[in-house]
């Protein structure tokens, strides 16, 4: 079995206790926390955890001698945990994959680097997930998804089988996704909504019965 490196977590916020919590249960040492707030703050601890600095002391670090975990949430319109990925897998630092000991995984389930699986969640056979997702507490995902890269799944949505979740969408607490449907890349689904059809890119789909998907307006 190959040796688990050290991990350093990024940020402070409600995510990172989650995941936090989640290195715990998996037993994984944590050197410490970088989090920009903390460190303008002159912050030495946070959870009994040592604040290292702001993120650019993960440079301290060679890429070969520790993993990241991505405390950073991940809500509509709000690219900077992307942009963190984005960022320290180019300069060749890995993301830890993590699963919470309490989830369960079907076979030939695909998780790609940096993928967090939090406590209560099912995936079942032959699903794909790409790189940074997040699968929060409770998500259920059934047979043969596609779910791209930097996609957050909240607490309590269902995934029926064979769907597909582009790149960076966002998918709100309790939905649920009828089998076959396909989420275009940054399109948001509301909380609670059921979802029937397609949506197609940068659009929300909201409301139970849900509404007509109207375009975000992005930069």
């Amino acid at each position: 079995m190959s040796r688990q490196l050290p991990v350093i977590l990024l940020g402070a916020g409600g995510h990172a206790k989650v995941v936090l919590d989640l290195l715990q249960a998996l037993d994984r040492q944590v050197l410490g926390i970088c989090d920009p707030g903390l460190a303008t703050k002159g912050v030495e601890t946070w959870r009994d955890i040592p604040v290292l600095g702001d993120d650019q002391a993960v440079k301290r670090y060679a890429p070969t001698d520790i993993e990241l975990a991505n405390g950073t949430g991940s809500l509509p319109g709000n690219r900077l945990r992307r942009r963190l990925h984005t960022q320290f897998t180019r300069l060749g630092y890995r993301f830890a994959t993590l699963v919470h000991p309490n989830a369960i995984l079907g076979g030939g389930v695909e998780l790609g680097q940096g993928v967090q699986i939090m406590a209560g969640v099912i995936v079942q056979a032959d699903t794909r997930i790409g790189d940074d997702v997040i699968l929060n507490t409770g998500v259920k995902v059934d047979h043969d998804g596609d779910i791209g890269p930097h996609v957050h799944v909240a607490p309590g949505a269902v995934l029926s089988g064979g769907i597909t979740l582009g790149e960076g969408c966002h998918i709100g607490p309790g939905a649920t996704l009828l089998q076959g449907v396909a989420i275009g890349h940054d399109a948001v689904i509301g909380l609670g909504t059921s979802v029937i059809g397609d949506v197609a890119p940068h659009h929300q789909q909201t409301g139970q019965p849900p509404r007509t998907p109207r375009r975000i307006n992005q930069e």
